[in-house]
């Protein structure tokens, strides 16, 4: 017989926007298990970026979605709903949710999941969703990639950067990316990374245009890199905005856009249709787990907390002295 799963369960939750010190551990109802779900019980779960924007006060969970902060987690599938047809009881997955992961279970949609890839960990394995799918979303997913392109990945050394240059290199292409020491920059020449730049005493843009300038500038800065990016592209260049750690609102001259015929874009996962999702879900299983059991690939995690530390896992995230993911494990 299976066991009985428990009415409640410890998880994070938030007072009230604001500092990390608004997170506490608490007792909330087990979430329920729709048609389209599956019910997980978390190994582990990653801390990324828009967890602290939403601690914040600033990036609201879409209708419908746990109100609680977590967007990825490793685990134990333990609940079907009546719709699900791929996965059983007891399977092992990784999973991208739409919140709720900072917690001991989480209902995830079906086809969200991936299993844990060959030579990953489970507990590792939780901090691979949301930058995997969010890199890949965002430059490869309908997208042709020039064979020995140049990329320039900001912030090398953490999450979406680490796993970037690691893409990056996989598919190859060349990648620049910047660091702000030279810890950093021999962390990310380990992941595959062709030229390490040390934003604090070289010039980006004078390196990426010395090596002919970035086919792809994947950008979570903003500020001043708008304007610095768009110098720092060949012809025809995609620019990819993710984050805007240094403002949003900038000043840019238009013309070298008209140009140099550049596109610029950016996006939001969260908010992405769940069919989008899913179709995302598919090409990473198909096309980017296996290259994880080749050796091509490595999860990079930079420190595992308890659940209950997740105050120290922002706090740490804020203070960018990490290099790879944050867990937590409840």
């Amino acid at each position: 017989m299976p066991q009985a799963l428990p009415s409640t369960m410890r998880a994070i939750v938030m007072r009230e926007p604001g500092a990390p010190d608004v997170l506490e551990i608490a007792e909330i109802e087990t979430p329920d298990t729709r048609p389209h779900e599956v019910l997980i019980r978390v190994t582990a779960a990653g801390v990324n970026g828009p967890d602290l924007v939403q601690r914040r006060g600033h990036y609201p969970p879409p209708k419908g979605a746990s109100p609680h902060l977590g967007l990825e987690v490793s685990g134990e599938v333990v609940a079907l709903g009546s719709e699900v047809t791929r996965w059983s009881v007891g399977d092992r997955v990784v999973a991208l949710t739409n919140g709720g992961g900072y917690a001991e279970f989480v209902a995830v949609d079906a086809s969200h999941c991936l299993t844990v890839p060959g030579n990953v960990a489970e507990i590792d394995a939780a901090g691979l969703p949301e930058t995997y799918f969010t890199v890949w979303s965002n430059v490869f997913h309908g997208h042709d990639i020039p064979t020995g392109g140049s990329f320039l990945v900001h912030g090398g050394a953490g999450g979406i950067g680490s796993t970037a240059v690691q893409l990056g290199h996989a598919f190859g292409l060349k990648v620049l990316t910047t660091v702000p020491d030279a810890a950093a920059a021999d962390f990310v020449t380990g992941l595959g990374a062709d030229r390490a730049i040390n934003f604090n005493d070289e010039d980006f843009v004078e390196v990426v245009r010395e090596a002919g300038g970035a086919d792809i500038v994947l950008d979570i800065i903003g500020g001043d890199y708008v304007a610095r990016n768009i110098k720092a592209c060949r012809p025809d260049a995609r620019i990819i905005q993710l984050a805007f750690n240094a403002g949003s609102k900038v000043e840019i001259d238009l013309m070298p856009v008209m140009l140099k015929r550049l596109s610029y874009t950016g996006s939001t996962l969260r908010s992405r249709p769940d069919a989008f999702k899913a179709a995302v879900a598919a090409e990473l299983q198909d096309k980017v787990w296996p290259l994880f059991a080749k050796g091509k690939l490595r999860p990079v995690t930079h420190e595992v907390l308890p659940l209950e530390k997740a105050a120290d896992a922002h706090r740490l995230m804020e203070s960018a002295r990490h290099a790879g993911k944050i867990l937590l494990t409840p």
